[in-house]
């Protein structure tokens, strides 16, 4: 599905908080959970597969999730640039210092932070009706022009928009 997430990467300091709830809502809509040990304890009686490297890199296209446990934001970033599509990335923080690394050391053509990544699309970015979504560096073919040899990298920031 278009416009879903496939990985949750959850800061160890908050598995406890955040992860008992969003488990619930997941499952009540029908959610399969794949998780990490660590997420996994955190969930506690909410069901989860454990999650591997063929989950953490796929597309689900499916209501399927894979939750990843990491100690830092260097961790975070790694993890999204080994297993990420490319497309769009988003961070959740208070602080504007990871915030900042984040979305530039992410290798995404969209990095949010504190938004949601449901925002990118053409028409959105105000470049008229989406005909297409492109991950590749170099997307054009044929003769070529200046503006056909750049690529963007979008750079959003929000105040928790999600819908």
């Amino acid at each position: 599905m278009c416009n879903a997430i496939e990985n949750l990467i959850v800061h160890q300091s908050n598995l406890a908080d955040l992860l008992p709830a969003i488990g619930k809502e997941l499952v009540a809509k029908g959610c399969t959970i794949f998780a990490d040990e660590q997420a996994a304890r955190a969930l506690g009686d909410i069901p989860a597969k454990k999650a591997t490297d063929a989950e953490y890199a796929e597309e689900f296209l499916d209501l399927r999730i894979a939750i990843k446990t990491v100690d830092s934001v260097n961790d975070a970033i790694a993890f999204i640039n080994q297993f990420g599509s490319g497309h769009s990335e988003s961070i959740l923080t208070p602080s504007a210092e990871r915030a900042e690394q984040f979305q530039r050391e992410v290798d995404a053509s969209s990095v949010y932070w504190n938004a949601s990544t449901r925002f990118t699309d053409g028409f959105e970015f105000g470049l008229g009706a989406e005909i297409g979504i492109s991950t590749d560096r170099l997307h054009a073919r044929g003769p070529m022009g200046l503006e056909e040899l750049c690529s963007y990298k979008y750079v959003i920031e929000g105040n928790g928009q999600w819908k």
